[in-house]
C-alpha cells in the first residue's frame, strides 16, 4: 500500500518543479550578478537588478524545460507583478531610510521637541560647530501650530463635507443642484494646493485686510482641500448602507432626518471616521498654501486666529532654504531632517488610527 501511495505521488509531482526552485535560482542568480558587477564595478543597485533579471531568466526558463510553456508563462506573469511591486516599494523604502538616518540625531536631540526657535541665533549654531556642543533650538513651536492648523482645519471641514455628502446620496436624487455639486467636488479634488493658499490669501485679504496671515487663513486654506476627500469618502460610505434599513425606519414612522441621524451614520461611521483621517493625513504636510497664508514664526503662538503662525512643513522649508547660520548650516539640516521625520511619524500614526477607527467603529456582524 506505501508503493502505492509513493506511485500516486510521484505521478502527481510529475513534471513539476520543486518547491525549494525558487530559492536555488535566487542563490545562483545573486552569485553571478555579484560576479558580473565585479568585473564591471560593484553597486548594490546594479547587483539588485541584474540579479533580478537573472532569476527570472533562470525560473522561467527552468519552468519551461520542466513544466512547459503555459506553467512557464505562468511563472513570468508572477516574476513581472513583484518586479513591478519592488520597483514601486523601492522609492517608499530609500525615503524612509534616508530620512531615518538624517532625522534621528536631530529627534533624539536634548529639548528638540520641547523648545522652540525664540532667540537662536547663528552665533549658537556657529558654537555646537566650532566646540561639538549640541545643537539649540527645536520644533515645539512649529509642532503646535501644525496641531492648531490642522485641528481648526478639520472642524471646518467635517460638518461641510459630512453634510455635502448626505445631501448628494440622501436628497439629491440626481438633480441639477446634486449634479452640480458633484461635478465641483470632482474639480476641487484636483486644485494644485497653492491655488488654495492663494484663494485663503486673497478672501481674508478682502475681508479682513491686506497682510492678513493668521493659522486661521492657513486653516481654511486646508479645509478647501480636505473637503472634497471627506466629501468622496463619506458619500460612498453612505451608498453601501443598505436601502433596507432605511425602509425599515420609515416603516416604523421615523422620520428621514432622525433616520439619518440614528441609522445610516452610526452603519457608515466607520469609513467616514477613517476618511476623515486619512484626509487630515493628506493636508497634515501640504506647504504651499502654509508659506502665503499663516507666515513664519520662531516663537511659541498660541491664538490660531492672531499673528504669525509657524508649521512642521514651513519650519523644513525655512531652515533648508535659510540656515540659521548660512556658514554653518549642518544643525539646521540637523533640524531639517528631524522635523521631516517627526512629520512621516506623523502621518504614519493618523494612517495607522484610520485603521483602528474602522475595525473599532464596524458594525457588528456576529450575534
Amino acid at each position: 500500500m506505501t508503493a502505492t501511495i509513493v506511485r500516486k505521488r510521484s505521478a502527481l509531482t510529475k513534471g513539476q518543479l520543486p518547491k525549494f526552485a525558487p530559492y536555488i535560482v535566487l542563490a545562483v542568480a545573486l552569485v553571478v550578478g555579484a560576479a558580473i558587477l565585479a568585473l564591471i564595478g560593484f553597486n548594490a543597485f546594479g547587483w539588485g537588478l541584474v540579479s533580478a533579471i537573472l532569476f527570472a531568466v533562470g525560473l522561467v526558463g527552468w519552468s519551461a524545460a520542466v513544466e512547459g510553456g503555459r506553467k512557464a508563462k505562468d511563472k513570468l506573469a508572477t516574476c513581472l507583478v513583484m518586479g513591478a511591486f519592488l520597483i514601486a516599494l523601492l522609492p517608499l523604502v530609500s525615503v524612509i531610510w534616508t530620512v531615518l538616518v538624517n532625522g534621528v540625531p536631530g529627534l533624539i536631540a536634548p529639548g528638540f521637541l520641547g523648545t522652540s526657535m525664540n532667540g537662536v541665533t547663528g552665533a549658537f549654531d556657529n558654537k555646537s560647530v566650532e566646540e561639538g556642543t549640541k545643537v539649540v533650538g527645536g520644533i515645539y513651536h512649529a509642532l503646535l501650530g501644525t496641531v492648531q492648523i490642522t485641528l481648526l482645519a478639520t472642524v471646518i471641514s467635517v460638518p461641510v463635507g459630512l453634510m455635502t455628502a448626505i445631501y448628494l446620496v440622501e436628497y439629491g436624487n440626481d438633480r441639477p443642484l446634486a449634479r452640480a455639486i458633484t461635478f465641483f467636488v470632482d474639480v476641487m479634488t484636483g486644485i494644485p494646493s497653492i491655488v488654495a493658499g492663494l484663494f485663503a490669501a486673497a478672501f481674508f485679504f478682502a475681508v479682513v485686510g491686506p497682510g492678513t496671515k493668521t493659522g486661521a487663513v492657513a486653516a481654511v486654506a486646508l479645509s478647501v482641500l480636505m473637503i472634497p476627500v471627506v466629501v468622496r469618502s463619506s458619500e460612498e460610505m453612505l451608498k453601501i448602507v443598505p436601502n433596507e434599513l432605511r425602509e425599515a425606519a420609515y416603516a416604523l414612522g421615523v422620520r428621514k432626518w432622525r433616520t439619518i441621524l440614528k441609522v445610516v451614520i452610526p452603519t457608515a461611521i466607520s469609513g467616514i471616521a477613517s476618511g476623515v483621517t486619512l484626509a487630515i493625513a493628506r493636508v497634515i504636510g501640504e506647504t504651499a498654501p502654509i508659506l502665503v497664508t499663516a507666515g513664519f514664526a520662531t516663537t511659541i503662538n498660541n491664538n490660531v486666529f492672531g499673528g504669525w503662525m509657524a508649521s512642521l512643513p514651513t519650519f523644513i522649508y525655512t531652515q533648508i532654504l535659510n540656515p540659521t547660520s548660512p556658514s554653518n548650516p549642518g544643525p539646521s539640516d540637523q533640524r531639517a531632517w528631524g522635523a521631516a521625520l517627526v512629520l512621516i511619524i506623523l502621518v504614519m500614526l493618523l494612517n495607522l488610527g484610520a485603521r483602528l477607527i474602522a475595525r473599532l467603529f464596524a458594525p457588528k456582524t456576529g450575534r
